[in-house]
């Protein structure tokens, strides 16, 4: 059983914000510490960054709308914590305590992300989807349900009938859809707004990816201040997620998506 929401759906509108402001924090500095929150929703959005690096208003209201339309827009940004910097002057080192998770990705849920994808390419709005076993429900707004049906005869599409979905008739937060960008690999780490020194971010690809590349469950924990995890220098941990979110195109393209 498995549920996938597309980029167009609010929460999802909020992780890519928050990953386009970390892509402007690297942008401007090459190694940036950032944690960005958003909240969206009914024509609003506001957003906290605690940030190393200024970002620039026009940048930062430029890539909500961009987004999330014509929004009024709250931007509030703080420096990080003096004592949580101190934790890095030294080395790459872990930014955060946490205990990780990854698990092989299933052909249900590669089967339904492929579905997913499909359907948006073609209705690029706020859409949600569960497959479990046999049973495939389809959510999407905007969309012609009759053909919808044609094309997946099986499924049970719009149950409610036609809607009309994005942040104009629901909110959406930061973080909020774990489930459908990792799965079974959710633990309590959010997966987007943040540098790659979090662990959030670091740890939680890393764990991802062994676990894909072994076939196997994989489960790390960290203390903040950390030097090493699974037997790897963090600075490696933090290299490996790097390269990973650059073959994604980037912290915001990451954010649209996830890890499943």
């Amino acid at each position: 059983m498995f549920e996938k929401v597309n980029p167009a759906h609010p929460d999802k509108q909020a992780d890519r914000i928050a990953g386009a402001l970390v892509d402007m924090a690297y942008v401007s500095q090459e190694n940036p510490k950032i944690a960005v929150e958003v909240l969206l929703g009914h024509g609003v959005c506001h957003i906290i960054a605690e940030t190393s690096v200024h970002l620039s208003k026009a940048d930062v209201f430029s890539a909500v709308y961009r987004i999330a339309g014509n929004v009024q827009l709250d931007y509030v940004e703080v420096p990080q914590d003096g004592r949580l910097s101190e934790n890095q002057r030294n080395g790459v080192r872990c930014g955060d305590n946490g205990i990780f998770k990854g698990m092989p990705v299933t052909e249900e849920q590669k089967k339904l992300t492929e579905i997913a994808r499909e359907i948006y390419a073609k209705y690029p709005y706020d859409g949600k989807y569960i497959l479990d076993g046999e049973r495939l429900i389809i959510c999407q707004s905007n969309a012609d349900s009759e053909e919808l049906r044609k094309a997946y005869p099986t499924a049970v599409v719009n149950p409610l009938g036609d809607w009309t979905g994005g942040s104009d008739v629901d909110s959406g937060a930061t973080n909020r859809k774990l489930g459908s960008d990792m799965a079974d690999s959710v633990t309590g780490g959010g997966l987007h707004g943040k540098d790659l020194s979090k662990a959030d971010i670091c740890i939680n690809i890393y764990a991802w990816l062994k676990a894909q590349k072994t076939g196997r469950p994989v489960e790390l924990c960290c203390a903040i201040g950390d030097d090493s995890v699974d037997g790897k220098p963090y600075a490696e941990i933090v290299s490996i997620a790097g390269d990973y979110i650059r073959s994604e195109g980037g912290f915001e393209r990451f954010a649209e998506w996830g890890l499943v």
